[in-house]
């Protein structure tokens, strides 16, 4: 059966991230400034270059693409939790050449914005943690971690 839980919105977060950024450590570090452990990312833009990875499921190991190109965002999704004790960023990246060529996967270090637009929504309550799944060998959200809030300054 899924688990599911309801949550409630806290805050919003919106603006430009910085021009020759890494994109990933970027949305990471504004969600650690904020506060916020619990939430969800989208964003639309142009990059310089990309790494994007896709799980091998048989492999239980990613495999990372590096695009070399200026690129647009044509779709960023992703979300907050908490790893290791750590603020976690997973994202999702849709991204078109000049050609009109998509690509897409998952956001890896090494994506350098261009320009970018973002919105992260913050929720209240106890972080999802990333816990280690025997079935699919990925870090999926589990237990909660207890006595903390998302979304506060």
């Amino acid at each position: 059966m899924s688990q599911m839980t309801r949550m409630k919105h806290a805050q919003t977060i919106i603006g430009r991230l910085n021009h020759g950024a890494d994109l990933l450590e970027e949305l990471t570090g504004i969600c650690r400034q904020h506060d916020i452990r619990l939430g969800c990312i989208e964003a639309i833009g142009a990059v310089k270059k990309a790494s994007i990875g896709f799980y091998d499921q048989q492999a239980r190991a990613y495999a990372y693409l590096t695009l070399d190109k200026a690129m647009e965002i044509t779709k960023l999704s992703g979300n907050v939790s908490v790893k290791d004790g750590q603020v976690f960023v997973h994202a999702h990246v849709t991204l078109a050449d000049d050609t009109g060529r998509a690509y897409g996967g998952h956001l890896a270090p090494g994506t350098i914005v261009f320009a970018c637009e973002c919105i992260i929504e913050a929720f209240e309550g106890p972080a999802l943690e990333r816990v280690f799944d025997e079935e699919t060998g990925l870090a999926l959200w589990g237990a909660r971690e207890q006595g903390r809030s998302a979304g506060t300054e």
